[in-house]
């Protein structure tokens, strides 16, 4: 028997223009699981959190993730998965990618490391999609490998691990309101114009640029999007609002993290986004809705061990 106890951060999906293709890892705040491989044929999966989880297995995004492992390995073992800590589920701040990516990890870690990053993100993957219906790796790559990723492929996938600037800060603010991640992609148009896939490719080009170069305005002006935003701004009340104040407080950009109702403020100075963080907190607390803000900072380190036992 062998056990391990991973951490795996939350993440920010998008950055703004980059829908599906860029995400970056926060640091603190994340997911904990601890994974027994023994021997035998099956899976549990205890939740030990105040965070409400499915009791199904089949609807844990777990399950596919450590199923995959298994296949891709050809093995067989019990494996007993325990959640110790859990961001809530629809918070926008990579959720099921937190879970996946630490299950991926941890299996990895229990058989040898037999896989490398970009394989331990294909099986993180598997939850994604069953959390929102698409294989989808803006999420899962920055919450295994950290910092800053462009998927720049999925057939195949192909990460690119992106330059962070040391002084890169998010203010983050959870509302209690729940966006459904599959809601949040169904709402989408099927087919953009022309005109928004042009200005889109740019701020992307412009993203990458800017991170390259450590052109932080560069980064600023780029992180506009203009295909999911429109649809998705109305889930979170007094949106525009919100984003005026943040940027007239100095942040260089404010976006939906993911699929919402989640949203960040992007900063170059720790100041700037604590204020940030209180203008989020009173945004809400003037609508009467609770929130969690978190002031972080964007994190090179991806998921982790935290504890191993024989």
């Amino acid at each position: 028997m062998k056990k391990v106890r991973v951490f795996a951060p939350a993440s920010i999906a998008n950055m703004g223009c980059g829908f599906d293709v860029i995400g970056l890892a926060l640091d603190e705040v994340g997911d904990i699981l601890e994974i027994t491989a023994s021997e035998g044929d099956g899976l549990t999966i205890t939740n030990e959190t105040d965070v409400p989880l499915p009791t199904d297995i089949e609807k844990n995004v777990i399950t596919p993730v450590v199923r995959k492992f298994l296949q891709i390995v050809d093995k067989k073992a019990q494996i007993d998965v325990t959640i110790c800590q859990k961001i809530y589920p629809g918070s926008g701040i990579g959720s099921s990618a937190a879970s996946s990516a630490a299950a991926a990890y941890g299996m990895n870690e229990l058989f040898g490391c037999p896989l490398t990053d970009e394989q331990v993100v294909l099986c993180a993957m598997e939850g994604e999609n069953l959390a929102s219906g698409g294989y989808h790796a803006d999420n899962a790559a920055p919450a295994v490998m950290g910092g800053i990723v462009l998927i720049r492929g999925y057939e195949p996938l192909d990460i690119i691990q992106m330059p962070v600037p040391g002084n890169f800060y998010c203010a983050v603010t959870h509302p209690h309101i729940v966006v459904n991640t599959k809601e949040a992609r169904d709402i989408l148009p099927k087919e953009v114009p022309l005109h928004d896939a042009v200005s889109q490719w740019g701020n992307v080009g412009g993203l990458v640029a800017g991170l390259y170069s450590g052109n932080i305005g560069l980064v600023g002006r780029a992180m506009k999007d203009v295909i999911a935003e429109p649809y998705r701004k109305h889930f979170i009340p007094g949106f525009d609002n919100l984003r005026s104040k943040l940027l007239s407080a100095g942040a260089l950009a404010m976006n939906i993290s993911g699929s919402g109702p989640s949203v960040f403020a992007l900063t170059d100075r720790h100041d700037v986004a604590q204020r940030a963080g209180w203008i989020m907190r009173e945004h809400f607390d003037k609508l009467e809705v609770q929130c969690e803000v978190y002031v972080v900072k964007v994190s090179n380190k991806g998921t982790k061990l935290c504890g191993v036992s024989i």
